[in-house]
């Protein structure tokens, strides 16, 4: 057994886990977008990150990648940490505006600004699409094209594969794509707004389901 420091404290877990694995195991929190239990961890969105204590060494980490070694302290949330991932998820919202994952995502970290060119991609080049077909699929009908900026998901020489089977898996597993807010603002604005405990409307009207799916009243308030 393996024992490591998360946010103070002390806790065991087997050698060969991973940080973000040890991290849900014991209820701490830590955002992610491209990793799922049952697939390959990649590491390409960093939001998983956080900042390890190595012995006199101090770094950010994916901790979905990272093993856990005996006596590490780990922070999930330190200033550092959250600085970086507020950077993170604002190029992505400036690439996908429209995403609710990526509201909802903010809204739970506390961005409250975009300071990039809002696109419209509907992709942030997260893997998750290519490693279902493949590995829980097997089907292999997709990959990565490019570097940089021209990267994208496609399928071989931009023709139809044989190989997909039509099956959906990976617009299941998408993150963009499956669901697209639903806030009061114009697309690409940080409505903040899915996640409210305590609906603003509540006093005004009685339904509550605007938390789920709008209504379409606040919105008529506001034009009045």
């Amino acid at each position: 057994m393996v024992t490591l420091i998360i946010d103070g404290t002390k806790v065991q877990a087997e050698e060969g886990s991973t940080i973000l694995e040890v991290a849900r195991f014991y209820g701490f929190e830590i955002p992610t977008l491209c990793y799922h239990e049952d697939l390959t961890p990649y590491g390409a969105c960093r939001l998983c990150m956080v900042e390890v204590k190595d012995g006199r060494r101090t770094r950010l980490v994916a901790s979905c990648l990272y093993p856990i070694k005996d006596g590490i302290e780990v922070k999930i949330n330190s200033d550092k940490v959250v600085k970086r991932r507020k950077l993170l998820l604002e190029l992505m919202i400036a690439r996908c505006p429209n995403s609710k994952t990526l509201q909802d995502l903010a809204s739970k970290i506390g961005l409250e600004k975009v300071r990039f060119k809002m696109e419209n991609k509907d992709c942030i080049l997260c893997g998750l699409c290519i490693r279902m077909c493949a590995e829980q699929m097997s089907g292999g009908a997709i990959g990565f094209v490019g570097r940089g900026q021209k990267r994208e998901v496609i399928t071989p020489f931009r023709e139809s594969s044989d190989i997909c089977r039509n099956c959906g898996a990976c617009m299941y597993i998408c993150p963009i794509v499956t669901l697209q807010c639903r806030g009061t603002k114009s697309p690409g604005d940080l409505c903040n707004s899915c996640l409210i405990i305590t609906p603003q409307c509540l006093e005004r009207y009685e339904q509550v389901m605007c938390t789920l799916e709008s209504c379409g009243k606040c919105v008529q308030k506001e034009e009045k």
